[in-house]
Order: C-alpha cells, then structure tokens, then sequence
C-alpha cells in the first residue's frame, strides 16, 4: 500500500466517532454537504479528501490544520514527520540535470509572459485548487512569484514525470502559442549551446574535424 495511505489508515484507527464529527462540521465549505453526510467513517472522509485533491501525499498542510484544530498534536507530530522524511527521499525522484535546466529556461520565459491567464495554465498542467490557493495565499501581491512557485510546484509533485514537453503542451491547450513558440527558440538555443560546449571540450572531435578538412 502506498505510505501516505498507510499513514492516513492508522490516523482512522485512533480517531473517535466525536473527532470524526469535528472533522467534518470544519470541512463544511469545502465538501459538498451530501458527501459530508454520506461519509460514515474517517476512512470515508479521508478517501473524498484525496479524491478532491484536498489533501495529497504532497500538500497535507490541510490535514495538518485540521489535526490541529481538534487538537491532535501526536497526529500532527507524525504527519510533519512523514512530509519530512518524504522530502528527503523525493530528492532521488527528479528531473535529470539536463531536464531541469531546460525546465529552468522554460520557467523564466513563461513566467515573463503568461500574465493573468497563468492559473489556467497550472490547472492545465494538473496542479489542484487546494495548492494554487495556498500559493496565491502565500504570495499575494506578487503574479510573478505566484506563477514560479505553482511551477516549482508543479515539478516537485511529477518528479521524474515533469517533462518540457508537459509545459509546451499545457500552454498550446491554453491557446498560449506565442509564449510555447518563445520557450521552444529559448530551449533551442540552450540545446545548440551544450553541444557546442559538448564539442569543444571534446577532443577526439576536434582531431575528425581537422581530418574532415584536410
């Protein structure tokens, strides 16, 4: 069973009918009431949370609000622990270097030309409203920095996944083309500038073109 599920498994075990309750009176607003009512256990609860995005092996802080409100600081204490130790081992699940350079270059163009269509973009991209929220929450008067950190978001949540090609693809699905066609002439000019670099600091290259010549 994947971890995050196995850790909300054991939370249900030592959560009472009463906090069960207080859990959901505080998701009201953000569950629909139907679905409230119609979940009769936390597993229950905790399955609509995941299927809603609202909380996710990545973004628990919503979790963490609520343990906290009904005043279950050991449940909190385990879940800061379980978010710590997750990062430490997402470090091995990234982008290679090539991958997040480009990723970089494509940030930097994307982020100086998307302007307020940018939640389309990272919604498009798969981000959850829960995330964008806390961002925008985070960052309030500043676009630009709302759109890096959804981006940065964004890769660290597909990890290996995160390809270029994913962010060209969400922009042209947004009618963003001119800014794809931008962050493709960028990531053009990155590519001939590392087999540049490639070939000459390769040696054996240099000797086939002077051979090439003669």
């Amino acid at each position: 069973m994947d971890p995050f599920l196995t850790l909300l498994h054991s939370f249900c075990s030592r959560l009472s009918e009463t906090e069960l309750s207080s859990l959901k009176f505080l998701l009201r607003g953000k569950i629909g009431k139907r679905k409230l009512e119609a979940a009769q256990s936390c597993g229950e609860l905790f399955s609509i949370l995941l299927e809603q995005q609202l909380i996710t092996r990545d973004e628990a802080s919503l979790l963490e609000d609520l343990l906290k409100t009904i005043n279950r600081d050991d449940l909190v204490a385990e879940l800061k622990q379980f978010v710590k130790e997750g990062e430490v081992s997402a470090s091995d699940n990234q982008p290679d270097v090539h991958e997040k350079r480009l990723q970089s270059a494509a940030f930097e163009v994307i982020c100086e030309n998307v302007g307020k269509d940018w939640k389309m973009l990272v919604r498009k991209l798969g981000l959850s409203e829960v995330k964008i929220d806390r961002i925008v929450a985070e960052h309030p008067f500043n676009l630009h920095e709302q759109l890096f950190q959804s981006l940065r978001a964004w890769q660290k949540w597909k990890g290996k996944d995160a390809k270029v090609a994913d962010l060209l693809k969400a922009l042209r699905g947004c009618r963003l083309n001119l800014v794809a066609d931008i962050v493709e002439q960028k990531l053009s000019q990155l590519d001939a500038g590392t087999s540049l670099h490639q070939h000459q600091n390769n040696p054996t290259s240099h000797k086939e073109d002077e051979r090439s010549t003669k």
